[in-house]
């Protein structure tokens, strides 16, 4: 799937606190934001691919999510497992300026949202953890803000976040053995490797088959089993999330954005697009337009 579109100026922060998925609600879909998610585990074991790779989906997990970063989470939900977490999405740049009286915590916002990083996530966060109690504090709080305080309280609530969040995360990065990744995926990552490389030209599974050294039909079912989507609807995607960033970042025309993500017919990007997103291209762009005015 492509972005979801919180409409940021009228909801400033898309917050859940403990929220539980049982018995395959949480369906697992590839999905990016145009804001950034932190996303804390509670409770939940599974799989998730980020940037091509997998990782090991278990209780006491924070990951940050960048805009526009695809990713993906497959759960487990055998003998009664549940998936429980805490999230906090929200547009970074109607923020920035609350993180500049402090530059080094301001270094490492900016670094999270705009910066390459190694891994997407950490682990060994318990339940008594600063960043449990924030979540539970702001989640108590919500109900009860008012138009006026609610900026306030928010951006608060972002810096503290992000001041607990530091030196978990700077000591991650500056240590390999910080990085528990799960790698049982290596042939799916495979997969995801190559469309990254190919999704701008017509796809065939046969060039993918052949690339990889795998039937097809194995290459189809594996790839199947560990998303939950087909490879041709991953590409299709990874397609509309990348015309999106064309969309609200270039003034390029429509045929020109369906040619690049590897669609000559533009009347068929039109129709995929709207398949996913509700609008059309045109649409989308103008609507984002608005939006982006709206925030200034």
């Amino acid at each position: 799937m492509p972005p979801s579109v919180h409409r940021f100026y009228e909801e400033p922060l898309h917050f859940a606190y403990r929220r539980r998925s049982e018995n395959n609600e949480h369906k697992a879909t590839f999905h990016s934001h145009l804001g950034i998610e932190l996303l804390l585990i509670h409770q939940g074991r599974g799989t998730m691919i980020v940037n091509n790779n997998s990782y090991e989906i278990k209780p006491g997990m924070v990951c940050i999510f960048q805009p526009y970063q695809l990713h993906h989470l497959t759960l487990d939900y055998s003998d009664g497992q549940a998936f429980e977490r805490s999230l906090a999405i929200f547009e970074p740049t109607m923020y920035d300026s609350y993180f500049e009286t402090w530059p080094t915590l301001h270094a490492f916002f900016n670094h999270l949202n705009r910066e390459q990083l190694p891994f997407p996530c950490i682990y060994g966060i318990d339940e008594n953890h600063l960043l449990v109690h924030l979540f539970r504090t702001m989640h108590e709080k919500l109900p009860s803000l008012t138009e006026t305080n609610q900026s306030e309280e928010i951006s608060l609530f972002l810096v503290t976040l992000f001041q607990a969040l530091r030196p978990l995360w700077t000591l991650a990065e500056g240590s390999e053995t910080a990085l528990p990744t799960s790698r049982n995926n290596h042939q799916v990552e495979n997969i995801l490797r190559w469309i990254e490389s190919n999704y701008a030209s017509p796809y065939r599974l046969e060039e993918l088959s052949q690339a990889l050294h795998l039937s097809p039909y194995h290459l189809a079912h594996l790839f199947k089993e560990a998303t939950g989507i087909s490879i041709t609807e991953y590409i299709s995607a990874r397609r509309i999330h990348q015309s999106i960033q064309l969309l609200t970042t270039s003034n390029k025309p429509i045929s020109l954005i369906a040619e690049e993500i590897g669609l000559s017919n533009t009347s068929y990007f039109c129709k995929l697009f709207k398949e996913h997103m509700g609008s059309t291209p045109h649409q989308y762009r103008k609507k984002w337009v608005h939006h982006t005015f709206r925030l200034r």
